[in-house]
């Protein structure tokens, strides 16, 4: 059926007198082909739009309110009769029927409103008042009335939705749920998938020309009773499936029946229905037997079963709060790996072990969350949260171990060493330290371990590359800020600063012609006290320089202090080194030792054996010492004793003129002291001043900028401050806000004991 907007070609514009009678029997004829969907010729087409002008604008009076009143009677009779058709067939055949009238009636609706079209838009609506209107009371009571008049298209919906929905609704929401029920059974069906989701349809399409609202039919008589009975289906098929099922087919059921269901609610239903079907869903399978489903997680989470666990974590995820036993259960056994991995670690590569086992959980289920949890940010979190318990793990009355092993960690790779392993990989395995570095809390611990290890390195020579050091530096800055790594960058200034300095000493030497008058090669370090974590000999005393190194040393100060005046040296000579030429063997060698081994060497330059005692009192060391770097001497052989056992004062020390070694260069094992355990208590002990004095510092900037505060306050912003390096007790910033007291830094208020205030 072709019609048209508008076509007014042959329409006169001037009103005219009309009877009504005789137009409305004519246009009647028409409207009744228009909305049974017969065919209408254009001429007559145009002809009943020019009727409808021509009654909307009759002179002496229009005669558009009764055009519309016999359009709603006409309308009226016409649903009445349909719905006496549809009845006629029976319930079998009720929604086929329905469906077939509707499809007819609702498209001939949307042509009899284009064919009064100049009623609908030129008489319904500028007689129409806005909501605003009605809401502030500016309107008359006439006006009001005017509203009871709807648009051709709209009045023939609400009229099928009085006439023919409501007789029937029960009769079709019984028959639909039933066709529903029947497909999600995967039983044969009678009716049709579009007859269905046709009478559906129409629940919506009666009333969608409303602004609010416009779903409350289609919610109240269909939506409402099909998710009820759809709760009713689920519940049951839940207990079935519990009574029959392991937990691993009930989640694989569960999931299929969601993936059904959301199917099922998008071929059928209005969208706005698909998340309430969902949620139906998820409330009767999955939060009824949410404890079970708990309970069923542990195990799985325990025996680390991925594929349930990938099947539960969905159905869990859209439940609120019904991740939270999950996520706790998983940071318990992450946390349980962790310490299982870090807890019994022997032997002399504990560092290494400890970091690598640590990165291996983490890694490990870092990919587990990744793959089963779909990189959840809360299950991260808990992955973070369990290997910061697991690294920050605190043994009995002793500090956690986490900071010094991973300075020494980083210290085995950034080390010259044997081991070979390519630059690439040592960078790689510096990266990934970064991560367990990241769990440490308190990382102005490990700043001092790998401060010292890092001062040793470069005194000794030892890096294994000067760029390794550096971008390992770099990291720890870019995760902790450059205050914590400035003593590092100054340290390594330090090291080039050195290098400046010897050229400018050897040049000096060579002007003043004394170059030949040290006879040696003499190479300096000039290192800021404040930057590097060196400690003064353990035995104080006046060690005796030998007699080879006298001039050398003279020679460097006189020209440091005419460079720098003011400035003071303190020469550090247990931790220097020299390199001695053996030439009383068979074949030279060459030997790297520590300063107070090469002086002992350099007594038996003129005789080949000497007691201990002699020996101590010639280089003026604590016997302790002493004991200590002869017998590294003597465990490498270059040295004999005359007896066994423990060196004693009047033990006769000898130069071994058998001495072999294969290597006509090495270095004493020994010379370089291991890190003992009262060095580490030393650095713990350096820490805990540091803390305090930081704290201290930490306080008075916020009562500066404060003025007042409270004593819970003052705690926390401390906490906030201090976190990026280390986690103070409560206890020592109790003790912290005390000393500051004594110090008249701040002071109690007069409003109680928990208040502070700044002492300017």
């Amino acid at each position: 059926m072709n019609k048209t907007l508008t076509n007014t070609t042959n329409m006169s514009l001037k009103p005219k007198k009309v009877d009504f009678g005789q137009t409305w029997g004519v246009l009647q004829e028409t409207v009744k082909s228009v909305i049974t969907l017969a065919d209408v010729p254009r001429s007559t087409w145009n002809d009943r739009f020019s009727d409808v002008y021509s009654l909307c604008v009759a002179y002496p009076e229009p005669l558009a309110d009764r055009l519309y009143n016999e359009t709603k009677r006409f309308l009226d009779n016409h649903v009445t009769q349909l719905l006496s058709k549809v009845q006629s067939q029976g319930e079998s055949a009720l929604l086929q029927t329905y469906h077939r009238y509707w499809t007819e009636y609702s498209q001939g609706i949307i042509y009899l409103h284009r064919l009064y079209l100049y009623l609908n838009q030129q008489h319904i609506k500028k007689q129409k008042i806005k909501d605003a209107e009605l809401i502030y009371g500016s309107s008359t009571q006439n006006n009001a009335d005017c509203l009871e008049q709807m648009e051709i298209g709209e009045l023939g919906l609400d009229i099928w939705k009085k006439k023919m929905i409501e007789p029937l609704k029960k009769s079709l929401v019984s028959l639909l749920l039933e066709g529903i029920h029947a497909d999600r059974m995967g039983e044969a069906q009678t009716t049709k998938t579009d007859v269905i989701c046709g009478v559906i349809e129409s629940f919506v399409a009666v009333e969608a020309y409303k602004v609010k609202g416009e779903l409350e039919l289609y919610q109240e008589i269909f939506e409402t009773p099909f998710l009820e009975t759809s709760g009713e289906f689920y519940s049951r098929e839940a207990s079935e499936l519990l009574q029959q099922s392991d937990v691993t087919k009930y989640m694989e059921r569960v999931t299929w029946r969601l993936i059904q269901e959301d199917m099922r609610a998008h071929n059928f239903l209005h969208h706005t229905s698909v998340p309430k079907v969902r949620q139906c869903c998820e409330e009767k399978m999955i939060a009824g037997p949410i404890r079970w489903l708990h309970a069923e997680s542990a195990t799985m989470i325990e025996e680390e079963r991925k594929r349930d666990l990938s099947l539960l974590y969905p159905l869990l995820r859209s439940i609120p709060g019904a991740l939270s036993p999950l996520i706790t259960k998983l940071t318990q056994h992450i946390t349980q790996q962790g310490l299982n991995a870090i807890g019994d670690l022997q032997g002399e590569n504990v560092h290494i072990q400890f970091v690598e086992n640590m990165l291996n959980v983490h890694s490990k289920y870092s990919q587990m969350i990744g793959v089963v949890f779909r990189g959840d940010q809360a299950f991260m979190a808990a992955l973070d949260k369990a290997c910061s318990a697991a690294v920050n793990h605190r043994p009995p009355r002793q500090p956690a171990r986490a900071p010094e092993l991973l300075a020494k960690y980083c210290d085995s790779l950034l080390k010259k060493s044997t081991k070979g392993i390519s630059e690439s990989e040592i960078d790689k395995k510096l990266a990934k330290s970064i991560t367990v570095f990241k769990y440490v809390d308190d990382k102005d611990v490990f700043q001092k371990f790998y401060a010292r290890m890092l001062a040793k390195r470069l005194i000794h020579q030892q890096s294994q590359s000067m760029d390794a050091e550096e971008t390992m530096i770099d990291r720890l800055k870019q995760m902790c800020g450059y205050e914590f790594t400035n003593k590092l960058h100054r340290m390594f200034t330090d090291m080039s600063v050195s290098v400046d300095l010897n050229a400018k000493f050897t040049n000096s030497l060579r002007e003043r012609d004394a170059e030949n008058q040290l006879g040696i090669g003499f190479v300096i370090y000039v290192l800021q006290a404040g930057a590097w974590p060196l400690s003064l000999p353990t035995f104080p005393g006046q060690f005796h320089v030998p007699q080879q190194l006298e001039k050398s040393i003279q020679a460097f100060e006189s020209f440091y202090h005419e460079q720098f005046s003011g400035r003071k040296l303190t020469w550090l000579h247990h931790l220097s080194q020299g390199e001695l030429k053996l030439n009383y063997l068979k074949k030279p060698y060459l030997v790297t030792v520590q300063t107070y081994q090469m002086a002992l060497l350099l007594l038996f330059e003129q005789c080949d054996s000497m007691t201990f005692n002699e020996a101590a009192v010639s280089l003026r060391l604590h016997h302790d010492q002493l004991v200590k770097h002869a017998a590294s001497l003597i465990d490498c052989k270059i040295l004999k004793k005359n007896t066994e056992g423990e060196i004693k004062e009047d033990t006769i020390l000898s130069l071994n003129l058998d001495y072999h070694n294969k290597r006509t260069k090495f270095r004493v094992t020994g010379a370089l002291q291991k890190d003992a355990p009262h060095d580490a208590e030393a650095t713990h002990r350096s820490v805990d001043d540091d803390r305090k004095l930081y704290l201290q510092a930490a306080i008075v900037r916020i009562m500066k900028s404060r003025k007042l505060l409270r004593h819970n306050q003052l705690v926390q912003e401390v906490l906030e401050q201090s976190k990026v390096t280390f986690a103070p007790s409560i206890g020592m910033i109790k003790k912290c806000i005390e000393a500051l007291i004594d110090k008249q830094y701040i002071e109690r208020t007069l409003n109680g004991a928990d208040e502070y205030s700044y002492v300017a």
